[in-house]
């Protein structure tokens, strides 16, 4: 029979190993850059529809971009035309012709890392802004598949020096568990005011 104080000890140390896996969860980042003027464009075929890019992104990833109407659409993966992203914008004025994609990584059980979410900052237009100019200013988290590609929320970063890592822990905490189309995503107000 082990000594109370033994007993203790051993329940301590079980409750650590219990939780050690929750701990050694390895998460990181790496970046992309890309510019439409070097993806492969398809013009669109009717008024106020710029067409769309297919760029190369994070281990060859599909990184698809869609415009018209002063708003453009980004969407990722091999199907990234059928995926919700490539239907979710702002209802204001807004451009992503380039930046930097932001891949939230997770280390898999074999080892290597799958990227779960990007962060992108998008220009969107809000009433502060003169004479049309569009600033940089909103981070979009958006989740990638399996089970969908899909905006999960929107960081405002217009004056926010910490809204880099305001998005990392939106997709950290939620994107792998967004359910796209049925959870309500965290949104910027769209209206073109903040």
């Amino acid at each position: 029979m082990m000594p109370k104080r033994l007993l203790a000890a051993a329940g301590i140390a079980a409750a650590f190993a219990a939780a050690a896996p929750c701990s050694a969860e390895v998460l990181d980042s790496a970046y992309t850059r890309f510019d439409s003027r070097q993806c492969r464009h398809t013009p669109g075929t009717e008024e106020e529809d710029y067409g769309t890019w297919r760029c190369k992104g994070y281990a060859g990833i599909a990184v698809l971009l869609a415009a018209g109407d002063q708003r453009m659409t980004v969407s990722f993966g091999p199907h990234a035309a059928d995926e919700p992203a490539a239907h979710e914008s702002f209802g204001a004025f807004n451009d992503v012709y380039e930046g930097t994609i932001e891949w939230r990584l997770e280390r898999r059980p074999d080892g290597r890392m799958r990227p779960f979410a990007t962060i992108l900052r998008w220009n969107v237009r809000i009433d502060e802004d003169d004479g049309g100019h569009v600033r940089g200013r909103v981070l979009v988290v958006t989740r990638l598949g399996p089970g969908g590609v899909c905006r999960v929320g929107t960081v405002d970063a217009t004056d926010d020096p910490t809204a880099n890592e305001t998005a990392r822990q939106m997709a950290d905490k939620h994107a792998r568990v967004f359910r796209c189309g049925e959870d309500k995503p965290n949104e910027f107000r769209d209206d073109g005011s903040r």
